[in-house]
């Protein structure tokens, strides 16, 4: 190993490690909901507010965040980020109250928001365009150990440390090590330019913002990430374990077997993905197609099965299924990565990872309101209705997707036909657009 690549290496690990504890802190209130519902107070409604609100501070913090890493790079935004993690779960093991602990959650979500996107400039930064999409999906697959972390580990400390000893312990290891952050992290390799935008003002901010939006392939990957991630989100995050035990009729362990194949799936075929598509990158948006197809499909088949309750292999295979859209996911911040300069890769990033967020939001939420007050007593019934907002999701963004997929296919056809280099060069299909460009050269 080269030292140029140990550095590399060394640099990203250190990077990573920082979206590791975020994950394993966005996700340690999965295992203590039952306590935080007792030391609140709290009923189900009021226990959902936590999940929906970190996600929602996510998904707002990704376009500030990647301006903020294009400004200042990501060395300052990972230690902040880390910071910040580390003191919302502090004011988490500390809050006396509802209120308080819903605004821990939220410095806890504003610092976890600013994690991926940095260690995505880095990678950008630090290796060569044909293994981004490899690093991306390994840096993916790391979260899911620190999702894996936060379940029986932290089940354990909650035991046997209690609630205030367990957070507080781990948001304070989260703030020192913004220490290590700071120290071995640097935003460039050694002698190369250090590209950092110049966006100050709010014009010029926004200027930034619009060019990134404005270009096809940062489109395509919002969609991207829009149409793949959300579903095996909704459904680890809140939806999966009551739709399990009250539709499907699985026992808890069951129920909680079935959700971790979430989490290994995803974890086992997202470098996979990530190699396949960092080789053949003609190939990225092709599989993201393919999974969408088949996902309508998976769908309509646990929605449509008549009286509700799928039999437990088949919903096995499903959730195993819809957990590869998070490994893909990655295949919208390769394009953002392809298609915009480095100065305003961060940007581009924040706004693709708005996309899957949104989506995640927007989809939770619905899911809540056709299920109605009191979730606790839905059965197949309800759940397929209210599981229809997932179907809705699932087609429009499969609709978007394609618009841009043709969109983005023109704009690289057409810079092809002017002979300038292209990232990827793709064949002309007889569905593409056809642009003057293409007439002229024709």
């Amino acid at each position: 190993m080269s030292g140029t690549t140990r550095t590399a290496l060394v640099i990203w690990a250190t990077a990573a490690t920082v979206y590791l504890l975020a994950v394993f802190n966005r996700t340690s209130l999965g295992v203590a909901g039952l306590q935080a519902a007792a030391r609140f107070d709290i009923g189900p409604a009021a226990l959902g507010v936590f999940t929906v609100l970190q996600i929602g501070v996510y998904a707002a913090m990704q376009i500030p965040t990647g301006l903020l890493v294009d400004r200042f790079g990501p060395r300052r935004t990972l230690t902040a980020a880390a910071i910040l993690i580390g003191l919302g779960q502090l004011l988490f093991a500390l809050a006396p109250s509802y209120g308080i602990a819903l605004l821990a959650r939220g410095v806890l979500g504003l610092g976890d928001a600013m994690t991926f996107v940095s260690v995505l400039r880095l990678v950008a930064a630090y290796y060569p365009p044909r293994r981004y999409a490899t690093v991306t999906a390994i840096t993916a697959a790391l979260g899911t150990v620190g999702n894996l972390a936060s379940t029986v580990p932290l089940t354990f400390a909650l035991a046997h440390a209690g609630w205030v000893w367990t957070f507080a312990v781990t948001g304070a290891v989260t703030m020192a090590y913004a220490g290590i952050v700071a120290w071995r992290v640097r935003d460039t390799p050694a002698g190369a330019p250090v590209h950092r935008s110049t966006a100050s003002t709010l014009s010029e901010v926004v200027d930034q913002v619009r060019r990134a939006w404005q270009t096809p392939g940062t489109r395509l990957g919002f969609w991207v990430h829009f149409s793949t991630m959300f579903a095996p989100s909704v459904l680890g995050l809140l939806w999966g374990f009551p739709y399990l035990v009250k539709a499907q009729g699985m026992s808890e362990a069951a129920a909680g077997g079935v959700l971790s194949l979430l989490v290994v799936m995803a974890g086992v075929t997202g470098p996979v993905i990530g190699e396949v598509t960092g080789r053949r990158p003609a190939l990225r948006v092709p599989i993201v197609a393919a999974y969408i197809a088949i996902s309508v499909g998976v769908w309509a088949v646990l929605l449509g099965w008549p009286g509700g309750v799928v039999p437990a292999p088949l919903v096995t295979v499903a959730f195993g299924f819809i957990a590869i859209g998070g490994p893909l996911s990655g295949v919208g911040f390769a394009l953002a990565r392809d298609y915009n300069p480095i100065v305003r890769v961060g940007t581009a990033s924040g706004v693709v990872n708005v996309g899957g967020f949104f989506a995640i939001t927007v989809t939770t939420l619905a899911i809540g309101l056709l299920l109605g007050d009191d979730s606790n007593q839905a059965d197949a019934a309800a759940f397929r209705v209210a599981f229809l907002a997932i179907a809705v999701m699932l087609l429009f963004g499969a609709w978007r997707t394609g618009v841009w997929w043709r969109r983005a296919r023109a704009a690289v056809l057409a810079a092809d036909a002017r002979g300038e280099s292209v990232p990827v060069v793709i064949q002309r299909r007889s569905w593409d657009i056809r642009t003057h460009a293409d007439s002229a050269s024709s």
